[in-house]
């Protein structure tokens, strides 16, 4: 029997292990993972009865199979509205509670609520043409947005960086406002020294215009309309966080024979002919498998180092060099918010209905909050008596906030909320936690722009598939990061040499995140 190993039990991995436990009986599968859980960044931490979501992972695909998949996994029969929701079409929107009459349901509609905070202000994202929204900008930032916008739109410039990018879809005065300082807090650079490419990757068809034709839409009563995806209303969301996918897969994966061994880092990848040898370590032992073939999720950087010599010292330059963002997110579990819910979306304690909130003020370091309760009540211990937030920082693991005790880290995300207006002073802090999370983000600049030549190198190894996010340094959702795997397994399956249509995935689909989803609305 021919072996495979999965490098990685992200969603990435666990696909790949799946879909060849299912589709082929010639196969032995292993998936080798570094961490002790299954998930990768998709995964969920446990807290004293709380449940940690490292990022916020909204289930919603235009891919079919993606869909199929997690209805296959985790959706009873005949859930209502599924595929509606699953593939952003719009059905009945929900933010409520836990629902006595649902109890067996495993995946949650939720609606999508995101606001960006400025000036101690909060703003509706996507940018709405509301009066409230014309109200906060204040008239002459509304007219200057505006002036600035149509110049935009009258004046194109070369797109050279992601600066040019955004100017050239919102306007330079809405740039600045909502773009600019957030992109440079979390990728540590400013966005003239980004790729536009990345842009293109994410953000694609949303801008201004988009905004107003999806209005307009809704005005009207448009049906089957195209919707961006930064402008979905509604998603899916597993009853106990992401990592309630990824187990429950893994499981499967286990039942047909599939094995998936823990804290079992990849050293070394080989090759020898048409296959490889993988060296991993285990319990502070150094082991060895064959594998006919390997599907690597791993980031490039780790897996030229595995390589080692095999690779050209070109395309090895080129991967220990890619740039990536390190994230670390604090859990935070207290008594109330001192934000009032001002809209008319009923939630549960009468919370904020927000699942993120953008935090563009340059004057903390505080990038993004997640309110876990609107995500999924079963998130929270007490949904009624407390409020678990997610807040997370964006960093350089090894730099000074990445290694600051956990007591300090708390004590200025307190500090930060406070000081936004989203604490008050006497509020209760019940509980904290941190997590790190190490190349949360591959970066589009440095060693980047030379990517290609170390593609090329890899696809000259007959045994090898990158995929999911940092399998090929790619920003992609979660359900881009299953296709990837998906299609590795079918040019297996059919031998099938060209690797092109693994590496175009996210490259032709229609549809990314929003440029304020930039952190990871994976």
């Amino acid at each position: 029997m021919k072996q495979a190993i999965v490098i990685g039990a992200g969603p990435a991995g666990l696909t790949a292990a799946y879909e060849l436990v299912n589709r082929s009986a010639d196969w032995q599968v292993t998936v080798l993972e570094a961490q002790d859980a299954v998930g990768g960044i998709s995964k969920t931490v446990c807290v004293d009865g709380n449940r940690m979501d490292l990022g916020g992972h909204r289930f919603f695909s235009k891919d079919p199979q993606v869909v199929e998949l997690w209805k296959r996994l985790l959706a009873p029969q005949g859930a209502p509205s599924l595929d509606d929701a699953l593939l952003g079409r719009p059905s009945r929107l929900t933010q409520g509670g836990p629902d006595p009459s649902a109890q067996d349901e495993v995946l949650l509609t939720r609606r999508r609520v995101s606001r960006i905070y400025y000036k101690r202000n909060f703003f509706d994202y996507p940018i709405s043409m509301s009066w409230k929204t014309l109200r906060r900008m204040g008239f002459f930032t509304t007219m200057r947005a505006g002036c600035s916008y149509l110049a935009a739109c009258l004046h194109k410039r070369r797109e050279n960086s992601l600066e040019d990018f955004y100017i050239n879809r919102f306007g330079r005065v809405l740039y600045r406002m909502f773009f600019e300082g957030y992109t440079e807090k979390l990728w540590g650079r400013h966005p003239r020294d980004i790729s536009a490419d990345w842009g293109a990757q994410r953000v694609k068809g949303l801008s201004i215009r988009a905004v107003l034709r999806d209005i307009w839409d809704k005005w009207t009563g448009r049906k089957n309309r195209h919707v961006e995806t930064s402008l979905i209303e509604e998603f899916y969301y597993p009853k106990y966080g992401p990592g309630q996918m990824w187990e429950t897969m893994a499981e499967q994966i286990r039942l047909k024979g599939g094995q998936i061994r823990s804290g079992c880092p990849v050293v070394g990848v080989v090759p020898e002919g048409e296959g490889a040898r993988i060296l991993f370590t285990e319990q502070g032992q150094t082991r060895t498998v064959w594998a006919d073939a390997v599907f690597s999720s791993m980031p490039l950087c780790d897996l030229a180092r595995a390589l080692g010599d095999a690779l050209p010292p070109s395309a090895r330059d080129v991967a220990v060099a890619l740039p990536y963002r390190d994230v670390v997110t604090v859990g935070l579990l207290v008594d109330r918010l001192a934000l009032k819910n001002d809209t008319d979306i009923p939630t549960l304690g009468d919370v904020v209905p927000d699942c993120w909130i953008y935090v563009q003020d340059t004057g903390v370091k505080l990038g993004r909050i997640q309110i876990f309760n609107n995500w999924s009540p079963y998130l929270v211990k007490d949904p009624l008596k407390t409020v678990w937030l997610g807040l997370e920082f964006f960093c350089r693991e090894g730099d000074d906030f990445w290694n600051m005790p956990q007591q300090q880290c708390v004590d200025q995300a307190v500090r930060e909320l406070v000081s936004m207006g989203v604490l008050a002073q006497d509020a209760a802090v019940l509980d904290a936690h941190r997590e790190r999370v190490s190349k949360a983000y591959p970066a589009y600049f440095d060693s980047y722009g030379r990517i290609d030549q170390l593609i090329s190198q890899l696809n000259a190894f007959p045994f090898l598939y990158c995929i999911g996010r940092n399998g090929q340094h790619r920003y992609n959702n979660m359900d881009h990061s299953m296709v990837t795997a998906m299609r590795a397994v079918q040019l297996l399956l059919t031998g099938e040499k060209d690797r092109t249509v693994l590496w175009n995935v996210n490259v032709e689909q229609e549809y990314h995140e929003t440029a304020s989803d930039q952190a990871g609305g994976r």
